[in-house]
């Protein structure tokens, strides 16, 4: 650890249920540096800002901020010391104007307790002034740009007097002009001694704004490169580091027809996309996040509207303007919140497995068949060993592997021709992820398609019969599965040269 440093991390440890998240790692943070922390989806970066913000306890370890102990149970704990995190969506309240959003929550108030909004909105002038920079505080924060409201997010934390700044993936809804008046900002606050953890996927800001790189991977730190020392492809090797030691790999299943075709598909940030699933194939979409793999999956499934191109089915074309067009073609999406948006948490397991096609399960008068709707749920908690007390289980209830079997037993009750899943492995552990590999395998031998989508590579490699790398809405790339490795998707996913 280094003398004079503002906050050190040495020894954290933290476990969920059949994982461990961190192990023995320790960080430093000098005054007026930019640290940024680095690693792949699932190396432990979110679990160690969580647990700087009090969102998480530490299992084991020490925190000392400005040579003190401390110790977070909450996140008022971390700010009560000067820390405050910024995330790629500001927590902001979108209709109110930018000195609400500033004091929400910390008010300055005067006799009996009125809000004194005059020494707020002097305050508030006065901190943007300190950093040069001008934006209207009186219209609501919607009417911002997004780096405008990044720059609220940061008054915000600077007027709770945070001397530790933490930037989770913060340009990540930025252009490049905002990206650039976003690093200005991030200068100005070094020369005022204010210390800032940076984290990104985008290896390239990261070369231009940090001093420091320290590169976290599968839960433990590999180690910390100052600037003058970085070179991407080093970087990208320590994230790497050795192949994982047990894998599952997709069974050689020949591929049939082509199912689904999109041609030339536009909307939002997805520019003139084209690819093909065949029967029994899984194609996956990788790159960082904000890359445009999701919002992808949400045209095809008729979420968000396309703006040009075509989509085809069975060499058919089609129109899809919502999830019911999708759903009646044969199209399955398991989204990538399944808690909000794949799942109707108060709802009983039985209820979500029939959600998608309740026609099924009803009588000629359109009511319910109770036996029926019972015996589907039993053979899917059945076929899919989803462990559950009972089929009338709350799925809120239920662990995140099972409630994910839930979901896939969804699509799979309404027969569908293709599976959409979206970062389906998030936040289950692997022995979940594993049974959700074998499903996946069964599903593709009886000739459906899967469009899988991931950012953890080692998965995709394992699964994949094509990979497609995305980048700024388009397709960048396209791998096999034999030409694909850990080390060229990741190049391709930056952008580098030298990716062939």
């Amino acid at each position: 650890m280094n003398n004079g440093a503002i906050l050190e991390m040495s020894g954290i440890c933290k476990a969920f249920p059949g994982v461990r998240a961190l192990k023995d790692v320790d960080f430093d943070l000098m005054p007026g540096e930019v640290h940024a922390l680095i690693g792949e989806n699932g190396a432990g970066k979110s679990t160690l800002i969580k647990i700087l913000t009090g969102v998480y306890t530490k299992d084991a370890g020490e925190i000392k901020v400005g040579g003190r102990r401390a110790e977070f149970n909450s996140p008022r704990d971390a700010e009560d010391v000067g820390i405050s995190a910024i995330y790629q969506k500001p927590n902001l309240v979108l209709e109110f104007n930018g000195v609400e959003n500033i004091f929400l929550g910390d008010e300055i108030r005067g006799r009996f307790g009125i809000p004194d909004w005059k020494k707020m909105a002097e305050k508030a002038h006065s901190l943007l002034q300190d950093l040069g920079i001008q934006i209207s505080l009186y219209v609501p924060i919607h009417q911002l740009s997004p780096s405008e409201r990044q720059i609220i997010a940061i008054a915000k934390a600077l007027s709770q007097n945070a001397s530790i700044l933490i930037m989770d993936e913060v340009t990540a809804p930025l252009s490049s002009k905002e990206i650039d008046s976003l690093f200005a900002l991030v200068r100005e606050l070094k020369k005022k001694g204010c210390s800032i953890i940076y984290i990104s996927h985008r290896l390239e800001e990261v070369k231009e704004i940090a001093d420091r790189n320290t590169v976290l991977r599968n839960g433990k730190k590999v180690g910390t490169l100052e600037a003058k020392d970085l070179d991407v492809e080093t970087l990208i090797r320590m994230m790497i580091g050795e192949e994982m030691e047990e894998k599952f790999f997709k069974e050689k299943v020949p591929l049939g027809k082509p199912i689904l075709a999109v041609k030339g598909l536009s909307g939002g940030m997805v520019k003139n996309v084209s690819f093909e699933v065949r029967q029994g194939e899984i194609l996956s979409f990788t790159g960082l996040i904000g890359a445009g793999k999701t919002e992808l999956a949400q045209i095809v499934f008729g979420i968000d509207p396309k703006e040009k191109g075509q989509i085809y089915l069975d060499g058919r074309e089609i129109e899809i303007n919502s999830p019911r067009d999708a759903s009646v073609h044969g199209i399955y999406l398991a989204p990538e919140d399944r808690m909000t948006q794949g799942l109707v948490l108060d709802m009983e397991l039985k209820e979500n497995v029939t959600l998608n096609d309740r026609d099924k399960v009803a009588n000629r008068f359109g009511l319910i068949n109770t036996r029926l709707e019972e015996a589907v749920a039993r053979e899917f908690v059945t076929n899919l060993s989803i462990a559950t007390p009972s089929i009338r289980q709350k799925v809120k209830f239920l662990s995140g592997g099972n409630q994910q079997k839930v979901v896939l037993s969804k699509g799979m009750f309404a027969e569908s021709k293709i599976y959409i899943f979206d970062e389906p492995t998030t936040g289950i552990d692997i022995r979940a992820k594993k049974e959700f590999y074998v499903l996946m395998a069964d599903l593709v031998k009886k000739d459906a398609g899967i469009i899988f989508i991931s950012t953890e590579i080692p998965e995709v490699l394992a699964l994949s019969d094509r990979i497609l790398v995305m980048r700024k809405g388009e397709i960048h790339k396209e791998f096999t599965r034999e030409e694909a490795t850990m080390e060229k998707i990741l190049l391709s996913s930056f952008g580098i040269k030298g990716e062939e």
